[in-house]
């Protein structure tokens, strides 16, 4: 079981880096730690253009989940810009919790209608809401941990 999770988990961080670009993520990821790494370095905003096409996602949803407006990153992206630490990081964390999520539900359709759904779990709110606070992805992804092995969420 153990080792069935920890190539699921290789096979995500591979995902990842598609998600994102490989052109802009200029190492594998194998661990949340290189998330730091990659993240310390400041990433081209062109990783969030890669993700929101990745997800299918407009900028608005995407600019609401990384807590910018929708003209600010259009303008990064023109400008090829650097994203900072944190919002790489958000960035990296958020995508990770996407495909696991999808990893979860079998599919992105399924997922995507589920963190749209109000959770009892998460106080009645949507996991969507969620994500966009400050540990907001840690909280939702406890429940979709819950999912995963059977406990009723």
């Amino acid at each position: 079981m153990i080792i069935e999770q920890k190539q699921r988990t290789t096979l995500r961080y591979k995902k990842l880096r598609n998600a994102l670009g490989k052109k802009n993520i200029d190492k594998e990821i194998e661990s949340s730690f290189d998330f730091i790494f990659q993240a310390s370095k400041g990433v081209n905003a062109d990783v969030i253009k890669n993700f929101s096409e990745y997800f299918n996602l407009s900028r608005e949803t995407t600019a609401s989940l990384l807590n910018v407006s929708s003209p600010t990153i259009y303008r990064w992206i023109k400008a090829h810009k650097k994203l900072d630490r944190n919002l790489s990081a958000k960035l990296f964390e958020i995508t990770d919790f996407f495909l696991y999520g999808i990893d979860v539900f079998g599919n992105k359709e399924n997922f995507f209608k589920w963190i749209e759904l109000p959770n009892t779990a998460l106080g009645g709110m949507k996991p969507i809401e969620i994500i966009e606070l400050s540990e907001g992805v840690s909280k939702v992804r406890d429940v979709l941990l819950r999912i995963e092995y059977g406990v009723f969420s």
